[in-house]
């Protein structure tokens, strides 16, 4: 094994131990990544929800099935970390917070998001919902704004793919019709 590769794996062992945050955890430790070395492509979501804390495994729900959909990716592309590297902002799911998913937890992408970065170099980045778009696109006031206006190349931003954006997404019908083709044709050959 090279030294890189010793390098990036006790990168993942660590981050897989983190408790950081654990008093803040209602539903305990269980960070959620899926992350490989080569992966040309790094989606940014926002936290595990709690179907993928208990099966381990992001976006093993209805938005991931959407957003597949979206993508145009089959379940075994979209689980290969050797091609698609998953990455949220909070690691673990956060509990609840007014009757819906608490936002994710601040210690993640600081402490994390960098030394991935750094490790996989990727090509492209999603950037799925608003957190993901406040943290790496904090010049856009509103996730319509970035995903109308965003011309860095290294970014897509998307919005989360649950049914509570049913009502955005009717909105905003040029999302799927228009720029969703182009996420994809962007995609695609980085996944090959």
């Amino acid at each position: 094994m090279t030294n890189s590769a010793i390098i990036f794996d006790n990168l993942v062992k660590e981050a897989k131990q983190c408790s950081l945050c654990i008093e803040h955890l209602p539903y305990g430790v269980n960070p959620i990544f899926s992350i490989g070395p080569q992966a040309k492509v790094v989606l940014i979501g926002q936290a595990p929800g709690l179907i993928a804390h208990q099966n381990t495994k992001a976006f093993s729900d209805k938005s991931g099935e959407r957003l597949r959909q979206w993508l145009k990716i089959d379940t075994t592309t979209f689980y290969d970390e050797s091609k698609l590297a998953i990455m949220p902002m909070g690691f673990c799911f956060p509990g609840y917070k007014n009757g819906a998913d608490a936002p994710p937890r601040k210690e993640c992408a600081p402490t994390w998001h960098n030394r991935m970065l750094d490790a996989i170099r990727p090509e492209l980045i999603l950037l799925v919902g608003r957190y993901a778009q406040q943290y790496y696109l904090p010049e856009y006031r509103t996730l319509t704004d970035a995903i109308k206006n965003n011309r860095d190349e290294r970014f897509a931003v998307l919005p989360h793919p649950s049914g509570r954006n049913n009502r955005w997404l009717a909105q905003h019908p040029w999302f799927e019709t228009e720029y969703l083709p182009h996420v994809v044709e962007r995609l695609t050959p980085r996944l090959k």
